[in-house]
């Protein structure tokens, strides 16, 4: 089980460390593989943090504060007041800011909505806020306090229900499918939002954990038990359908008489695990969890197996063959058809347009005009796209997901019409340019308002846009057409494009200014020479996402219900307009102070941390 569990591994490497990785960071499983991110933070400096805030508010301490966090800060406004949790949470983002400019320029903290995110987050600053908001409401800063405490609390307790209690099930689904298949892809993380049936997992899962933490009572239990209700997980990822009854009652038949052996099973990781311990977790996350899940889930089919030939009360509920074997060719037939009959057209049927249409077509995802035989086509492309993600199940290299017991929920209707392999017109490109100009400019702009409180039109040209933004779409859905098919090299993509043309956008106004700045990331969390950061970057990254696979097909289906004549004069006139503002900025840019004042704010940012900079 072992070797087939490494051969399962070797398949889906990525994937399953993928899996296992999330699953520690949501502290769902695995949870101490990440202890090395927590090694440079002695707990013994956090005490003294605590110690010298704790019973007076009071105190200005100015060490690390590696490893105090919200419980903390909520704590010290609980036993003292609002104001001594302010004061807390202002030292420890003193520190960490202190901390950034002393060392690496890239991870600034003191400009940039991330950087204000984090300090904000890992300072406990938002709970300070939001106590003082409801305590102003109510007139009480302990109401505020235990309004917050509760709150914290059914927060958590959703979040450890609904996503750290039900992962273990999700994950268990993702190597189930590896145990047959070629190839898992990312999509099968919510396998259980698309059968909806996320929620009777959770629930199997809890009651599994209240069975488990009343068994722990008694001595003997807390081992039992363990083993007892093992498969639970491996049984709610094959068929989350059934009651937490049933699926415990088949855990513990289907361990009876194996909890020993799964106990030595466990043991015969021991090595890895040390290995793991030797290198703070690193080596845990990259082989031994994937690993050992891999190998457990090769005992689950084992188990499976031998419950059903047995014929165990309630082994029937374990119907998804089709994980354990491939179905055969008329299986298949019967439930894809359609998705044959297209693998099937010859290649010349796919490709209706020929010549250098079809090569702009396809390389960059233009249509020059609109004829009726390109409608057509982008009707063709539009089926294509739907069966292409069905191929890999008809050839066998992954789960047949229309062969699962419960069929999965149908896409809606509005995101079925979206054809994110639709080919845009040069008039839909250019609204799909002033479009996101426009948002750009809306976004900047509101960003300075909120920080600063006043309205300032950004960017170097008078208009309503910040070409920048169009720019970096168009680029995006034509340069970047051929990526479509493939969501993480798309983003990938996005960010170094989009990286590239922002940074050399800055080098060139600079330079063509004579020297003046239109923006500067430094001091902002991961930047490059203050052009470009991280927090841009990812931005650009999502956004790019958004604009291929949802914003720009959701325009141009918008666009086909207008009358063509009146777009094109839109896009007429609003290219005129832009024309002349460039040109008019291009002799009298539009400069001064919000846009170009670049110094004076970092100085001011300098002065008083509560400034950001946007």
């Amino acid at each position: 089980m072992k070797h087939q569990g490494r051969s399962s591994l070797k398949r889906h490497y990525v994937i399953f460390v993928a899996a296992c990785l999330i699953a520690a960071f949501l502290s769902a499983e695995f949870s101490g593989s990440l202890e090395f991110s927590s090694a440079q933070n002695p707990e013994g400096v956090s005490e003294q943090i605590r110690s010298d805030f704790s019973g007076n508010g009071q105190g200005a301490v100015k060490t690390s504060v590696g490893g105090i966090g919200w419980d903390d800060v909520l704590r010290i406004m609980a036993e003292d007041d609002t104001e001594a949790g302010r004061e807390m949470a202002e030292q420890i983002e003193e520190d960490a800011i202190a901390r950034s400019e002393n060392g690496n320029s890239m991870f600034g903290r003191t400009r940039g909505v991330l950087s204000g995110v984090v300090n904000e987050v890992s300072s406990g600053s938002i709970l300070v806020t939001a106590a003082a908001a409801i305590g102003s409401i109510t007139g009480s800063d302990n109401a505020g306090v235990l309004v917050l405490i509760v709150l914290g609390a059914l927060l958590m307790f959703a979040f450890w229900f609904l996503v750290q209690n039900t992962f273990p099930v999700v994950i268990r689904r993702v190597f189930l499918e590896g145990l047959t298949y070629d190839r898992v892809t990312p999509q099968r993380f919510v396998f259980l939002l698309r059968i909806r049936k996320w929620m009777k997992a959770s629930w199997i899962m809890f009651v599994k954990y209240i069975y488990y933490l009343l068994w722990s009572l008694t001595l003997v239990g807390a081992f039992v038990k363990r083993y007892s209700y093992y498969m639970v997980p491996y049984i709610a990822a094959e068929n989350p359908d059934m009651t937490a009854r049933q699926a415990i009652t088949l855990s513990r038949k289907m361990m009876k008489g194996h909890k020993w052996q799964c106990f030595v099973f466990e043991l015969s990781f021991i090595g890895w695990e040390i290995l793991g311990v030797l290198t703070l977790g690193v080596f845990n996350i990259f082989y031994t969890n994937p690993y050992k899940v891999a190998s457990f889930t090769q005992y689950y089919a084992h188990l499976r197996r031998e419950a059903i030939e047995k014929k165990l009360p309630e082994a029937e509920l374990l119907y998804d063959n089709w994980l354990y074997e491939k179905p055969d060719d008329w299986t298949i037939a019967a439930k894809y058809a359609d998705v044959i009959a297209v693998m099937e057209m010859p290649a010349g049927e796919t490709e209706t347009l020929a010549g250098w249409r079809g090569f702009i077509a396809r390389n960059f995802g233009v249509l020059l005009m609109r004829r009726e035989e390109d409608k057509k086509y982008e009707k063709k492309q539009a089926e294509l796209v739907r069966i292409q993600a069905m191929i890999d199940d008809v050839q066998g290299e992954a789960y047949p997901v229309r062969l699962y017991p419960i069929p999965e929920e149908d896409r809606r209707k509005l995101v079925q019409s979206l054809n994110y392999m639709q080919h845009y017109s040069i008039w839909t490109l250019i609204v799909i340019f002033f479009s996101l100009s426009f948002f750009g400019w809306l976004w900047e702009v509101g960003m300075h308002l909120v920080a600063y409180g006043e309205f300032v039109n950004r960017g170097a040209l008078y208009g309503p846009w910040l070409p920048i933004y169009g720019s970096g779409s168009v680029l995006i859905l034509t340069l970047l057409n051929r990526l479509r098919h493939n969501p993480a090299l798309e983003f990938l993509a996005t960010v170094v494009v989009c990286g590239f043309l922002e940074y050399m956008t800055s080098l060139v106004m600079e330079i063509a200014t004579g020297g003046m700045k239109w923006w500067d990331y430094s001091g902002y969390f991961l930047n490059l020479n203050g052009r470009i950061c991280a927090e841009g970057l990812l931005v650009f990254g999502v956004g790019g996402l958004a604009i291929v696979y949802v914003i720009a097909p959701m325009i141009d289906n918008l666009l086909e219900r207008i009358d063509e004549k009146k777009v094109k004069a839109a896009c007429i006139v609003l290219l005129t307009l832009f024309v002349a503002d460039a040109a008019y900025s291009r002799i009298h840019p539009n400069a001064g102070k919000g846009i170009t004042d670049i110094e004076a704010r970092t100085e001011k940012v300098s002065v008083s941390s509560g400034d950001r900079v946007l």
